[in-house]
């Protein structure tokens, strides 16, 4: 079984001329591209893996769908497009934009990549907002070649690099917020419309869908201490217990886990989690669901037939 993984399926939207995101319709087209030459699983499918582990033999090559963020276009676009074709999607919540009204850090420096252009500028600024005692150099090392596969632009590279990784989490939402503002936006413009509501989560959870974990806050785990990392999942499924799924599912925010994330989703019993790391890409079988099942290994969609992001 392949584990596909999305992010961003949108329409083109005007005032972010740079953003990049997998177009509806070349979605549709890859769908299409992998119903016919492997099939999607299904919702009953995947939930037989839970009890069944060697059950994945009976899905060969098939296909498993899914998405990060918490997106609104998932309810909107994608939602409704798994419908017709009776194909699960798990949808990985983060639960701390159901509980505040401002967005992510990770996705305001999406938008401001996405309406600005170029890193270059959105560099030069966020320097000169950066000391030295800010950023991070215990474990600054661990995310040197992060973005090496992307082809963004090396200037690209290193905002997200020195925004993401390098910048200590309590520092994260000042610099955020006096770029945004130099840049000419709100954190209220940023959030409107971004991301899935309780009700929306409500409506695919009642048809079949999976919705997941995604942490609360979207922080790495080896910028986390444990009992800081066990508080972030905790809360998210806590926030999350009104649906009250068949299976409990967890996506590491930035696919990444830390020596500690086993335990803790264990004991919060979890019964797969999701990574994203280049290291671990490969089909899942038997084995991996029965001694692996907390790292199970997804493909970036831009692996496959149609999968390449447009921009704008």
């Amino acid at each position: 079984m392949k584990i596909v993984m999305y992010h961003y399926v949108r329409e083109s939207v005007k005032n972010l001329p740079f953003f990049r995101y997998l177009s509806f319709s070349n979605f549709k087209k890859q769908l299409d591209f992998f119903e016919a030459n492997f099939g999607l699983v299904s919702f009953e499918e995947f939930c037989r893996l839970k009890t069944e582990p060697d059950f994945i033999s009976c899905l060969k090559n098939k296909i498993l769908l899914s998405f990060d963020d918490g997106l609104k276009e998932h309810f909107s676009l994608v939602y409704p497009e798994l419908l017709k074709r009776k194909a699960l999607g798990i949808f990985f919540m983060p639960t701390a934009v159901l509980e505040e009204e401002k967005a992510l850090c990770v996705h305001k420096i999406h938008y401001l990549l996405g309406h600005g252009g170029g890193g270059g500028k959105l560099l030069d600024l966020a320097l000169k907002l950066v000391e030295p005692s800010m950023c991070e150099s215990k474990n600054a090392y661990l995310f040197e070649d992060y973005y090496d596969l992307l082809d963004d632009e090396e200037s690209v590279k290193n905002f997200k690099l020195l925004l993401n990784y390098n910048l200590k989490e309590e520092f994260k939402e000042e610099v955020l917020s006096a770029l945004i503002k130099k840049c000419g936006l709100s954190e209220a413009q940023i959030y409107e419309n971004y991301y899935l509501n309780h009700e929306e989560l409500k409506i695919m959870s009642a048809n079949q869908m999976l919705i997941g974990s995604h942490a609360h806050a979207h922080i790495n785990f080896l910028n986390l201490n444990a009992k800081e990392e066990a508080k972030e999942v905790q809360k998210s499924f806590e926030i999350l217990s009104f649906l009250n799924p068949t299976i409990r599912t967890f996506c590491y925010p930035y696919g990444e886990f830390s020596r500690n994330s086993r335990t803790i989703l264990q004991n919060l019993g979890v019964d797969f989690a999701f990574v994203s790391l280049d290291e671990y890409k490969k089909d899942i079988d038997e084995e991996d669901l029965r001694l692996n099942p907390l790292t199970l290994s997804r493909y970036d969609c831009n692996a496959f037939k149609f999968g390449k992001a447009s921009m704008g």
